[in-house]
């Protein structure tokens, strides 16, 4: 957000990103976005300074030092790529599905379909907002894909939520355990490990 060059304090970053980064990374508490300006500013990557209004209010705000921006654009070049790490919540749900039941998994869905339509309309929004300053261009169309991509998960849960009939049906052929809920056969992973194991030895 820095390398915009605006002098901003730490509630203005938290705005900030909450605004689109938070679409499609991650959205830091205050405590930590206060704790790391600190730590960047000890690193002389950005330098502050404290305004004073009329009365006795007073925020430091923050700015990007040369250092700074040599920094973050090294970074953005040059820094590996982390792979996305999927921990999705509903999907875990419905992996322990078989302590659950068809209705309160499809209430669980209708949630989860509820929040990403809220998503995708806040990041629609966003990147219309975004639009009419070109220094934006790039956040714009970053905006864009977070829209699709929780156009994606809605038509994912809609289609999840038509097979859990089917997969409970499936579901009841299994063994039960000694709590009376659905299992697997004892160590039958193991098979599976194997068959998979020898497929990919054979690809």
């Amino acid at each position: 957000m820095m390398s915009y060059e605006e002098e901003v304090s730490g509630y203005d970053l938290k705005k900030w990103i909450d605004w689109s980064v938070d679409l499609y990374y991650w959205s830091p508490s205050y405590s930590q976005i206060y704790t790391e300006l600190k730590k960047l500013e000890s690193l002389e990557l950005v330098t502050s300074r404290v305004e004073r209004d009329e009365g006795t209010r007073s925020r430091r705000l923050y700015k990007i030092t040369e250092a700074g921006m040599a920094a973050i654009t090294d970074w953005t070049n040059n820094a590996p790529l982390d792979p996305p790490v999927l921990k999705h919540s509903m999907l875990l749900r419905i992996t322990f599905g078989h302590l659950s039941n068809p209705t309160r998994l499809k209430e669980l869905l209708q949630e989860y379909v509820a929040y990403v339509e809220a998503r995708h309309r806040k990041a629609v929004e966003d990147a219309e907002g975004a639009e009419a300053e070109p220094g934006w261009a790039y956040s714009v169309i970053a905006l864009r894909w977070a829209a699709k991509y929780y156009a994606a998960e809605r038509e994912f849960a809609l289609e999840l939520m038509k097979e859990i009939d089917e997969t409970d049906a499936i579901l009841g052929k299994a063994g039960k355990g000694s709590f009376g809920k659905p299992r697997p056969a004892p160590g039958y992973w193991r098979e599976v490990e194997k068959q998979i194991e020898a497929k990919r030895a054979a690809d």
